[in-house]
């Protein structure tokens, strides 16, 4: 043992460099794992059983009154454990509207057969076929498994447009990643700056089954910098101003038209920037939004910048900015077309 202060010392720079040493190795494949499940996460062919179920579902079945069609969105939640979504009417967009019957049911996997459970419905899934029963185990349809895609997804930009990003390159944004496939990362700032505009663009959540809220596939796209359109893995969720579709602090989408992780998917915006009269505001900017070709903001008036917005309002104009929220959102076939 030391037997003065400066042996103490040094006896305790040894035991410290000692934990260190021992502890080194640990950190080093834990820092190594932690990337290769975030590259994970965009690779289809990595991910783990449940994303085969996880997904929409829909049939023939009644939930409710005058309501013959159902739809069921499935979330998976890591290890087998899995969120069910029924919808009485069909699937967001495809018949259900907010404010219809919603009914939520947990569940898991077992021996091939993922099984849901609410007080007056059960549900059973094999093989990509859901089958519902009610509460006194009657059979009431079949749904299969659906895999929905945007009308929009792969637009061509209009004569007079913009190419912001078309995979070849990432010139023009400041700040610009793009991964060895083609895709743009999160964290980009146009170099292109814009007033009244059409915008399209594409994107796609990461697969995070352990994640949730605002940790699950987060990030935003910003117009002029001021106005954030929110971008999140909200698949299954209600639709609120801070998930996909919403504009941020503002008000939240009409209808979720999230798609599951990993599935590319569209807005289509149309953007009103804010008038401005002798340095004064005198009209707020107006944003319509189609979220896989669907409207889920129409001419929503958005009096401020939004939170974390980069740009105070003003009457200059002002880039797209695509936010880096520390998720491996990807991005792609993005361009602006002014109106004149």
């Amino acid at each position: 043992m030391p037997k003065s202060r400066e042996e103490e010392i040094m006896f305790l720079m040894r035991v410290v460099t000692l934990c260190v040493l021992l502890l080194m190795p640990c950190l080093l494949q834990a820092k190594a794992a932690k990337k290769v499940n975030n590259d994970d996460l965009n690779d289809p062919t990595k991910v783990d059983a449940d994303f085969a179920v996880q997904g929409e579902y829909v049939g023939e079945a009644t939930l409710a009154p005058g309501k013959t069609k159902t739809g069921v969105q499935v979330i998976a939640r890591g290890g087998g454990s899995f969120e069910a979504v029924f919808y009485a009417g069909g699937l967001p967009g495809e018949g259900w509207m907010r404010g219809d019957p919603r009914t939520k049911a947990a569940g898991m996997t077992q021996d091939g057969v993922t099984s849901f459970q609410a007080p007056e419905l059960s549900a059973k899934i094999k093989d990509g076929t859901m089958t519902l029963a009610n509460a006194a185990g009657k059979e009431l349809g079949q749904l299969k498994r659906t895999i929905r895609k945007s009308p929009t997804l792969g637009l061509k930009p209009p004569e007079g447009a913009v190419v912001l990003f078309d995979g070849k390159n990432t010139d023009q944004f400041e700040k610009g990643r793009m991964t060895e496939d083609g895709l743009l990362k999160e964290g980009a700032i146009s170099k292109y700056k814009f007033q009244d505009a059409t915008i399209h663009l594409e994107f796609r959540t990461p697969y995070k089954p352990k994640a949730k809220g605002q940790g699950r596939g987060n990030s935003g796209f910003y117009f002029q910098g001021r106005y954030e359109v929110q971008v999140l893995d909200s698949f299954g969720l209600e639709g609120r101003q801070n998930e996909a579709g919403g504009i941020y602090s503002v008000g939240p989408p009409i209808v979720n038209m999230c798609y599951p992780p990993l599935s590319w998917q569209t807005y289509d915006v149309e953007f009103t920037a804010a008038k401005y009269e002798d340095g004064k505001k005198v009209k707020n900017a107006r944003i319509t939004v189609k979220h896989n070709g669907v409207v889920v903001q129409k001419d929503t008036e958005v009096d401020h910048a939004t939170t974390a917005s980069k740009w105070k309002e003003g009457p200059e104009p002002g880039p797209l900015y695509i936010q880096n929220h520390g998720n491996p959102v990807r991005f792609r076939n993005i361009w602006v077309l002014p109106k004149k």
